[in-house]
């Protein structure tokens, strides 16, 4: 529309709801062409959702998330530092939503004096008229309700330095509004005659290049370096290496804060520590009856001699003290508590070995300590950097005809308090990490100590753990100590041997203990107990008990209830180095008759064996030499005054010295190696009241000397050695008191005629050598009962074996013998005759006149019938006859019938 003939605009300014600021729309001509709006951002509030690649505050903040468990491990410096972080976050990301926002640069040009503006006509606006005409203006209401004000100027010309909005002439507006509007002021200020294309152009330009760089990225730096702050800050959490590692550890750790077993063990604990103080107030009269409290049973004395050992101690030192119990745990709780400390004692050895998590907590520490120098030092120097105006050259005279613009920037009030306030936030964070640096180098934190927790509790056996261990502890300890206290529980043998003490006894109950009992060869009541974690209670309530066997049973203990069980006589401790009270101690001392100690190394006997006065019988299997120390051996002796009978099976060298100690009044020697060579064996002659000796598997080569000199000796047993010649059995005359020489399983060829001279000999064996014949000599030994010649190779069996009229039991057995001479049948006090795995090809019929004939071995020969005179033969049953059926069928019913009555029978009848 055409008015007064000069072209006309109109410009309205409004704020739109949802826009980041008036902005300034194209001019409108007066024809009513309604002009494009620039495309306008998204508005605020107007709850549009984020379009792609963007994220939320909760997202971001997510990387500083850890497990709800892992907060044991989160001293307060962290978690300080992850609130700081959460600070910072929100600040880089207000920030940056401002800046995305409201952020803009608006530009004026800069004119070459006030004096000349009017007489400036910019290149290319040659048409547009420089003398600004009085401008009239009208408050009206747009379609929006907004205030507008309609400017009508005589010129096509506009000058847009301020926000302005256009709109388009109403064509409704009378002569009397259009007469006032030419009534207003004209308008003041310097015309530019710059389009709002050109305004918008130039904004652009000056926003990248008069606007300092730190303004503008200030937001996405600060989210970068809190970002990575945050990962820093949990890495170690996150470490697959480390991570399992902290994850099994918290999980063990509140499964021992929740166990049942430690609110006992600690409560227990408790009531221990008082129940001692009332013992120390109350004395020594409240105590029970069967506990000692005098100085004689408590130190050492003639009467009751005390472990000269070094570091063995009676466990009964401090009085016996019987603790209610405070709690009853259940067995399932006792299996769980099981399970634990079989947990803690693996993770203990994995996590023991590496110093990983302490290493990599020192190291995203010093990467965050680094990282707030780069940031303070950097950020610092931009802070004065930020400022409200800039002066442009934009270099773009050619196209506005303006070189040189003055710029606003409208955010940077704002960014630089953000940034002085995230200068004071990453300060406050440096401090902290610098003091986590102090406390990680200010003590070993790779060696933790559980001194305090062994001075309040009764676990003092609690050890002391190294490396990642002791580095989770001591991050444990800046959350609450009590999680530690808690955890030692698990860590002490004493508290898992009261656990499975309990356990046990809850298991074995006295009937059940009754069950178990068995009667042995010697027909006495005795007890095996098996690989179990400890002794029951109950076993001591077993008062009628003659033997107990104690077998890989580690933490076994003999408490003073022993003293209840007066038939107890026999004791086996295999692989069990029990521990003793003083009480059980004296009574063991004065009624144990027979001990078996089977172990690995010398050093697991008990100390206390050695003190046993009254013992009578000692057996004692196991490495004799020490594996740790060549030093150590068999302790002393001289102690047992009562010893009769020593069992030492072992690898001996030598024949220990020790022995001599009980030499007085020892009768039976026992030594079973292992294949050892028995090298020296001079100590043997001083066992002058030695009856018995037996030297087997000692790798001998000939019978040795030292044994001549055993006046006493009535029985010698050299089996399983490797002797080839008995040429000096001659000596044996010497010995006037031996009856039974036993030299099976060698490698002998010929017996020496020399036998002849040892006429006391009663029982002799040869069996298992590589005896071709038997000499005649040995028939000459009229006393002879027993004569063992089994698995050789003899053939013959001399005619002189006639003499033997007091041969008892005769061996030929695995040999190859094909005929009994008839002379053998005038032998009638022989009882056992075993003939078998030979050639005999015929038993002869004077088999009957063995009257005394209890047993008759024949399998294995070339029989192919038996004589019906085995039926004279009338101590001989069937099950005393060993023969194939078949032969056994050849016999006369009459007879068989015999062989299968039952000898017993007419006894019974007696009876």
């Amino acid at each position: 529309m055409l008015l007064s003939g000069s072209a006309r605009l109109s410009i309205t300014c409004c704020r739109v709801p949802g826009w980041r600021s008036e902005v300034p729309i194209a001019a409108v001509p007066a024809s009513g062409a309604r002009p494009s709006r620039v495309p306008r951002e998204r508005p605020e509030g107007t709850g549009w959702p984020p379009g792609p690649g963007m994220f939320t505050l909760a997202e971001v903040a997510s990387l500083n998330d850890i497990q709800p468990t892992y907060r044991i491990l989160k001293p307060w410096w962290d978690v300080f530092m992850d609130y700081l972080a959460v600070v910072m976050l929100m600040v880089a990301i207000f920030a940056g939503t401002m800046q995305l926002t409201k952020d803009q640069v608006v530009c004026l040009p800069v004119l070459p004096s006030p004096v000349n503006s009017k007489a400036h006509t910019p290149p290319g606006n040659a048409d547009v008229t420089t003398d600004i005409p009085k401008m009239d203006t009208a408050t009206n209401q747009d379609q929006d309700g907004w205030a507008t004000n309609d400017i009508s100027f005589g010129t096509s010309a506009v000058t847009p330095d301020i926000p302005l909005r256009a709109t388009y002439p109403r064509t409704d507006f009378t002569v009397q509004n259009q007469e006032a509007k030419k009534e207003k002021k004209d308008p003041t200020g310097r015309k530019t005659n710059l389009d709002f294309q050109q305004y918008v152009f130039i904004n652009q330009m000056c926003y990248h290049l008069a606007l300092p760089w730190y303004s503008k990225y200030f937001p996405y730096l600060a989210l970068i370096h809190t970002i990575i702050l945050m990962v820093s800050s949990n890495f170690w959490f996150k470490y697959p290496k480390t991570c399992s590692k902290v994850e099994h550890f918290v999980s063990i750790l509140g499964k021992c804060f929740e166990s049942p077993w430690t609110t006992k063990a600690l409560s227990e604990t408790a009531c221990e520590d008082s129940e001692e103080n009332k013992q120390r107030i109350t004395g020594a009269q409240t105590l029970p009856k069967h506990v000692s409290t005098s100085s004689d049973e408590g130190s050492p004395s003639a009467s009751t001699p005390m472990i000269s050992k070094t570091g063995f101690k009676f466990s009964a030192e401090k009085p016996v003290i019987e603790v209610p119990s405070m709690t009853i745990l259940d067995k399932k709780d006792g299996e769980q508590a099981k399970a634990l400390f079989e947990k803690v004692r693996k993770f203990r050895a994995h996590v023991e070995d590496s110093d990983l998590i302490y290493k990599l907590y020192v190291v995203q520490t010093v990467i965050k300590t680094a990282k707030f120098i780069f940031i303070l030092c950097y950020t610092a120097n931009f802070v004065n950097a930020i400022s409200f105006e800039h002066v442009c050259k934009p270099k773009v005279e050619h196209l506005t005809g303006y070189e040189v613009f003055e710029c606003t920037h409208n955010m940077a009030y704002m960014l630089k308090k953000l940034l002085i306030s995230y200068i004071s936030i990453i300060c406050v964070y440096g401090f902290i990490c610098l003091y986590t640096l102090f406390w990680l180098f200010r003590i070993p934190l790779k060696e933790y100590s559980f001194e305090k927790v062994r001075e309040e509790s009764s676990f003092s056996d609690i050890p002391d753990v190294k490396n990642d261990f002791a580095f989770l502890l001591h991050m444990v300890d800046q959350y609450d100590q009590l999680y530690s206290k808690r955890f030692g529980v698990f860590l002490s043998e004493v508290s898992e041997n009261k656990l499975r003490e309990i356990s046990l006894n809850h298991e074995w109950t006295f009937e059940k203990l009754r069950q178990h009992i068995s009667r042995n060869a010697q027909d006495k009541q005795e007890l095996h107990l098996f690989m179990l974690s400890g002794v029951p209670d109950a076993v001591f309530d077993l008062t009628d008990l003659d033997v107990l066997k104690l077998e890989l049973i580690p933490e076994a203990k003999i408490p003073a209830k022993i003293s209840q069980m007066t038939n107890l006589q026999e004791l086996h401790l295999c692989h069990c180095p029990a521990k003793v009270e003083q009480t059980a101690f004296s009574f063991l001392r004065d009624h144990l008759r027979c001990l078996h100690v089977k172990f690995t190394d010398v050093a697991e006997i008990p100390a206390w064996v050695y003190l046993l006065k009254n013992l009578r019988e000692l057996y004692l299997i196991g490495n004799l030499n020490s594996e740790n120390n060549k030093m150590i051996g068999l302790e002393s002796l001289r102690e047992l005054r009562h010893l009769k009978i020593l069992h030492v099976k072992s690898n001996l060298t030598k024949v220990p010295s020790n022995i001599t100690d009980v030499a007085p009044h020892l009768t039976k020697l026992v030594i079973h190696n292992d294949g050892t060579k028995l090298l020296v064996l001079n100590s043997l002659k001083k066992m002058m009241n030695v009856a018995e000796l037996e030297l087997q598997n000692c790798e001998l080569e000939r019978i040795p000397h030292a044994i001549f000199s055993l006046s006493n000796l009535q029985e010698l047993d050299l089996k399983s050695n490797n002797i080839r010649t008995i040429e000096e059995i001659i000596s044996f005359q010497h010995l006037k008191r031996l009856t039974c020489l036993k030299l099976w399983h060698n490698k002998i060829v010929t017996i020496p005629p020399s036998i002849t001279h040892v006429k006391n000999l009663e029982s002799l064996y040869f069996s298992n050598n590589k005896l071709e014949s038997l000499p005649v000599a040995v028939f000459s030994l009229q006393k002879l009962r027993c004569l063992d010649v089994s698995y050789n190779n003899i053939s013959l069996i001399p005619i002189e074996i006639g003499l033997l009229q007091n041969l008892q039991h005769l061996h030929i057995t695995g040999n190859k013998v094909d005929i009994l001479p008839k002379q053998l049948f005038k032998c009638v006090k022989l009882r056992t005759l075993n003939l078998g795995q030979n050639c005999i090809t015929s038993l002869p019929e004077k088999v009957g006149q063995l009257s005394q004939l209890t047993q008759l071995e024949l399998k294995g020969n070339c029989l192919d019938r038996l004589p019906a005179q085995l039926g004279q033969c009338r101590m001989l049953k069937k099950s005393g006859l060993v023969v194939e059926d078949h032969l056994f069928d050849t016999l006369p019913l009459e007879v068989k019938e015999a062989l299968n009555q039952d000898i017993n029978i007419p006894f019974a009848n007696g009876i």
